[in-house]
């Protein structure tokens, strides 16, 4: 195992993101990608959390194996929303005591109506960053979310730009939201900059595989569907083979503006699928990560 601070500190990191399945043929289609993407040899994964902790033990399970079923070094997502201090600093005493080393920690998003309410016994996430240190002590690299365009909840981008380089001062590192353009990551870090913030920012990217949906999800972000690729994907709609050469080709272009830019990382969001991933990794000709001591 390998904290992800380390790994950054050694050089630029590639990761996938996953989420755990609700059904046997979703798991077994997550199976089939974590074997297709393991020898790309990723610096790191990361298993999302579903709102209130409703996948709280398929994150932890799927966490768990990855990390002793594979070569590859996990990262759990935690969310504070609609859990106790108590409850949080035994899901991470678990993760602990299994040997994890990572994780991200996320205040989380109101759950839905027919979800609950919602609560937040720690509102803030630089809250959950401050526990995981106390009970993880020297074990856990702990990150947190950015949002290159302004998180959606936020009064201003000013006002989210302070906030993030006030988590960073406790956080090891960041990874971002997805976003669709270069500009919205540089400017963030410009900011960050201006503020004092240093810590490393890590670039979330997801290939358009599907225009409907990468707009749902762009809604439910705050990021902003360019409206160049929104004309561009829109064009050929009905041929899912030249949506997904469109996507791959504009992120692929997107990545190397970061990585020549000085972006110290890139996050690939997978949606459990590993053909887009593949293709981006193998146009980008990424090296293996660095070793670390």
């Amino acid at each position: 195992m390998t904290r992800i601070d380390e790994l950054l500190a050694a050089g630029v990191t590639t990761s996938f993101e996953f989420f755990p399945p609700k059904t046997d043929a979703g798991d077994a289609r997550l199976r089939e990608a974590l074997k297709e993407l393991e020898p790309l040899e990723p610096s790191y994964v990361s298993v999302t959390y579903g709102a209130g902790g409703g996948t709280r033990e398929r994150t932890h399970r799927l966490v768990v194996d990855i990390l002793r079923e594979t070569s590859m070094t996990p990262m759990a997502h935690l969310t504070a929303v609609s859990h106790t201090r108590d409850e949080l600093a035994g899901l991470l005493a678990r993760y602990r005591d299994a040997g994890v080393e990572n994780i991200l920690a996320l205040r989380g998003d109101p759950p839905q109506a027919d979800e609950g309410e919602g609560f937040w016994e720690l509102p803030l996430a630089i809250e959950l960053v401050e526990l995981a240190k106390d009970v993880g002590g020297e074990q856990f690299s702990v990150g947190v979310a950015a949002h290159p365009e302004g998180h959606p909840l936020a009064e201003s981008l000013a006002d989210d730009r302070r906030n993030l380089a006030a988590k960073l001062e406790v956080a090891d590192f960041a990874v971002t939201q997805f976003f669709f353009q270069a500009e919205d990551y540089l400017a963030m870090m410009e900011d960050l900059d201006r503020l004092g913030c240093t810590k490393p920012v890590v670039a979330g990217v997801m290939p358009v595989t599907n225009v409907r949906q990468i707009q749902r999800f762009a809604e439910l972000s705050g990021a902003a569907f360019p409206r160049w690729l929104s004309d561009r994907l829109l064009e050929v709609e009905d041929d899912p083979e030249e949506v997904r050469r469109i996507g791959v080709d504009v992120a692929t272009r997107m990545c190397q503006q970061l990585l020549e830019a000085g972006a110290p990382g890139l996050h690939f969001y997978t949606l459990n699928r590993s053909t887009a991933t593949r293709e981006i990794h193998a146009n980008l000709d990424l090296p293996a990560p660095a070793a670390t001591e």
